[in-house]
Order: C-alpha cells, then sequence, then structure tokens
C-alpha cells in the first residue's frame, strides 16, 4: 500500500506534460506545514500504509523535505521520492539518505537531450537529470527511471532501457500519458489507442532480456498481459488507485490518484485514515461488481482494475466507466 503526497505545486520546470500544472509560478501559501505534514504522516502510518512517496512540484523545492522524510522513516515508514532530478547534489543527495530516504525516481524521457529538454522546457535538463541520478547511486539510493511514452518518443524505449542499465538503476517506469492537467494541451502527441497493445507487449517483453525491473503506468492490462506471456511480477494489480493507493495535494486534498481530479476529502477537515476507510468512493473502487462496461464483467477485474483515470477523462467525468483503451475490447484491437 502507498501514498503519493505533492508536498508542493511548485517547481522550477515547466514540463509539457504536468499533470499537476506546475511552475515556476506555482504558488506555495497553501501547502501544508510541517505540522500538518508530520500529522498527515501519522495518520498514512495509522491507515496502514507502508510506502510513501514525495511528490510535487518539485519536492525538492521544499525546505523541510528531509525533516519531513526523516520522521516518515522514524515511525516505519518507507519514503521514497519523485523528482525531475535537475536539483539533486552530491551533498543533497547524501542529506536524503541520511535522513532515511531508500529510493528516487528520476525522470528521463530519451536517450539523447534533444527531445528531453523540449519536453520539460529545460534547456540543461537532460544532463542535469543524468548528474542527478549519478549523485543518487553514489549516496546509496536505489533509482529508478520513469520515462513519458508519447509518439514522438516511442521508438526511443529501447535506448532509455540501455542508458538506464549503464547508469546501474534498479527499475525503469514507462508511464503511458493520460491526458489531465497540461497533457490534455498535448493528447494528440500522446500514444495513440490503436498502438497501445503491441506497445504495451513490446515494453514487457524487454522485461525478458535485461536485469531492470519493467513496470508500466497507467497502463494496468499489463498484469493480465504479463501473465499471458509468462512473466513474473512482484505487482499484484495493475490499478492499485483507491485499493491500496491514492494520492493528497499540496493544500491536504485527497484523490483517488494524481492523474484523477476527483477530490474525496481534506486532511484538514478529517483525518486520513477516516478518509480512507470511510469514504464512499474509495468503497466503490474497491467493490469490484461497481465497475461499469466490460471491466466490471472482465474476470480480469481483480488484477487489471483499468485505469479510472483514462476512464474518467474519455467518458467525460465517470471514473467507474470501463476502460477505453482495454486491449481485449473489440474495438481497440
Amino acid at each position: 500500500m502507498l501514498v503519493s503526497w505533492n508536498v508542493t505545486k511548485k517547481c522550477n520546470l515547466y514540463c509539457e506534460h504536468c499533470y499537476r500544472d506546475s511552475g515556476p509560478e506555482s504558488p506555495v501559501e497553501d501547502q501544508l506545514t510541517t505540522e500538518e505534514g508530520t500529522r498527515l504522516i501519522d495518520q498514512i502510518k495509522q491507515a496502514g500504509f507502508r510506502l510513501l512517496i514525495f511528490s510535487g512540484g518539485e519536492p525538492l523545492i521544499r525546505e523541510d523535505l528531509c525533516e519531513l522524510i526523516a520522521y516518515a522513516s522514524s515511525i516505519g515508514l518507507r519514503p521514497a521520492l519523485g523528482s525531475n532530478g535537475t536539483l539533486l547534489t552530491a551533498a543533497k543527495a547524501a542529506e536524503l539518505k541520511e535522513a532515511g530516504l531508500g529510493g528516487i525516481a528520476i525522470s528521463i524521457d530519451s536517450a539523447t537531450p534533444e527531445y528531453h529538454n523540449r519536453f520539460r522546457n529545460a534547456p540543461e535538463g537532460w544532463q542535469q537529470a543524468l548528474e542527478g541520478i549519478r549523485y543518487a547511486r553514489e549516496a546509496g539510493l536505489r533509482v529508478q527511471i520513469n520515462m513519458t511514452l508519447t509518439e514522438g518518443n516511442m521508438d526511443d524505449f529501447e535506448q532509455v532501457a540501455q542508458l538506464a542499465e549503464e547508469l546501474k538503476v534498479s527499475s525503469l517506469h514507462p508511464f503511458f500519458l493520460v491526458p489531465t492537467g497540461r497533457a490534455v494541451n498535448i493528447e494528440e502527441d500522446g500514444l495513440k489507442r490503436e498502438r497501445y497493445y503491441s506497445v504495451l507487449r513490446s515494453v514487457l517483453s524487454k522485461q525478458k532480456s535485461t536485469s531492470l525491473e519493467i513496470k508500466p503506468t497507467c497502463a494496468p492490462q499489463f498484469m493480465p498481459l504479463a501473465k499471458s506471456m509468462g512473466l513474473e511480477m512482484r505487482y499484484t494489480r495493475g490499478c492499485l488507485a483507491g485499493v491500496a493507493y491514492c494520492s493528497v495535494l499540496p493544500n491536504g486534498e485527497v484523490h483517488i490518484c494524481p492523474y484523477l481530479p476527483v477530490k474525496v476529502g481534506n486532511v484538514r477537515e478529517q483525518p486520513f485514515d477516516e478518509i480512507w476507510r470511510d469514504n464512499p468512493v474509495f468503497r466503490d473502487l474497491r467493490n469490484f461488481e461497481k465497475y461499469e462496461g466490460e471491466c466490471g464483467s472482465c474476470p480480469d477485474v481483480g488484477i487489471c482494475g483499468g485505469c479510472r483515470a483514462r476512464s474518467y477523462y474519455y467518458s467525460g467525468g465517470n471514473f467507474m466507466a470501463e476502460e477505453p483503451w482495454c486491449y481485449k475490447r473489440s474495438a481497440v484491437l
């Protein structure tokens, strides 16, 4: 079970696809204080979660980040970090490690600088991210590379995997673009639905020839597909949203997942553990009989679940609707 907490909306970059619509001018006035943050961490632990991902915006901008990480670690949570990597120095990596951080995910969207830097509006972003990965590795942190797949970089996946191996990171998580936040403006650049199955299968096939852990994200059909391909996965379900995962925004709002703009509560108004346990939205997501369309009748609903964020976007606001990209649907094959 894991929670991602967007500790700030502010970011030093202005990436084209940012699901939080973050940037250098994003406000910070309403974000949870250090005291509110430690209270939230207590409630996350009380709710039975084990892994807490500090995300953003860019979490390294937040001055009390190491204090929050240290507190989470001290009460038995496993802290991880999601970052663009450009602000990570050798000293900061060592400080994060000392605070109790176990691992960090850094975004690399191409094996060469041109695409990555353009996608993230960062002239030196690719090189800075690689330096951040090296600093993290030298500090003893487990490193994961995140790659957002689009039509523009899809054919670069093999090269990014090779780069990940050369950098000696532990895992590579390809993210399948969901049109939310600023990504709605580049939906036409995202992976085309009719190519979803072949790309997902190709991505999973890489697992057979690498020591990297390959885990598609926002592509929950990877679980039944991996099973059919005879691949061993340590995961139990493709989409954990509302079942074993949720997100907390900088202002304390609790959402089903970071890519789904549906508020189910606010930790400033109700303890997180109560929201997680009692909210009817979460209860519906844990009841697979509530899922609509082909998802509701699919024998794989328990290990897949469909992307609730993609269902929400393409249905016009119904996150329980059937997954429009499922490769089992005749309209997609």
